[in-house]
């Protein structure tokens, strides 16, 4: 995959609950109807339609909306949590609509990693034997697990806890088990759905810290859901706005607050103010571009470094 490939590629997607559901999609006269009238002449749902974007590599890509938008069951379809209706979902040029079952596993356990809202930690376990889970349905072994384990848990702020049960831990320590577990299978792509709403205000900005200091450090693809706009605005290089299932606005923070497509984006951003907005993103990528800049220049080979000191003593 070049740089400018996406990662995910989702074009005409359609989710819909309900009897022959297939039809929904197939015939404008019913793709055009508003939620309640589809429902009262067909029994069915559109959970989300007609939805086309792509995610870039190594960027935050925010869905956001309100409840009952489609935004969890559009992210669900990225990996056939749930079953699309129609439509095309490509991660890296593969068709995941067309992936038999050994290939949809192996998406799921090596190159797409979901943390969700409920942390589903097992209360029996440790941390670390919690967060080395997905190692171990790869089939990776004891020590080698635990190890990688061990790295994850005091990457995510929890060293000198692994052996504690789940139910030791606060709320926000458990989540950041959740948020160990998905990176300790090194996935291409972090998908999180609505992971802080439960959390308290405090612990859900330290959580948010946690996640941007991770894309900081390792520049990973991540694919967040929320219904928070304040998150959405802190996270994303890019938001899409979802309403009744469709996308009403997809662009970049500056451009949902500066620029609104529509009333109900307005009233969405219009407590927000604009200035703020404009001053902390480009704050955040001026340290994010001085970030990756610094750790470009650790990375080089010292014959390299060696070199450049040299060049610089004076001549005598």
């Amino acid at each position: 995959m070049t740089a400018a490939e996406p990662v995910f590629s989702v074009q005409n997607l359609w989710k819909v609950f309900g009897p022959k559901a297939d039809r929904v999609p197939a015939h404008k006269e019913y793709a055009d109807l508003p939620a309640d009238e589809l429902r009262a002449r067909t029994g069915c749902t559109a959970a989300v339609r007609d939805v086309s974007f792509d995610v870039r590599k190594g960027e935050v890509f925010v869905v956001m909306g309100l409840s009952g938008s489609g935004k969890s069951t559009l992210v669900r379809c990225l990996t056939r949590l749930v079953e699309p209706t129609s439509g095309t979902v490509v991660i890296d040029g593969e068709d995941v609509l067309s992936m038999d079952r050994t290939r949809l596993r192996e998406l799921r356990r090596h190159r797409a990693s979901m943390v969700f809202q409920h942390f589903g930690l097992l209360p029996h376990r440790s941390v670390l034997d919690n967060v080395a889970y997905g190692l171990e349905i790869q089939g990776m072994g004891r020590s080698e697990r635990r190890a990688r384990a061990a790295e994850v848990v005091e990457k995510v702020g929890l060293a000198g806890m692994g052996e504690r049960r789940p139910g030791q831990l606060s709320g926000g320590q458990q989540q950041r088990v959740g948020l160990a577990r998905a990176l300790a299978v090194d996935p291409e792509v972090l998908l999180f759905d609505e992971p802080f709403s439960a959390l308290d205000p405090l612990i859900r900005r330290d959580m948010q810290e946690e996640v941007i200091r991770l894309h900081r450090e390792e520049g990973r693809t991540m694919v967040f859901i929320t219904h928070d706009l304040s998150e959405a605005l802190r996270l994303g290089d890019r938001i899409a706005l979802m309403r009744d299932g469709r996308i009403v606005q997809l662009g970049t923070p500056e451009e949902i607050v500066g620029a609104p497509a529509d009333d109900y984006v307005r009233d969405f951003v219009r407590d927000v103010p604009r200035e703020q907005v404009m001053t902390v993103r480009t704050a955040m990528r001026t340290r994010r571009r001085r970030a990756r800049d610094r750790d470009r220049r650790v990375r080089l080979p010292r014959r390299h470094r060696l070199g450049r000191h040299r060049d610089r003593r004076p001549h005598r």
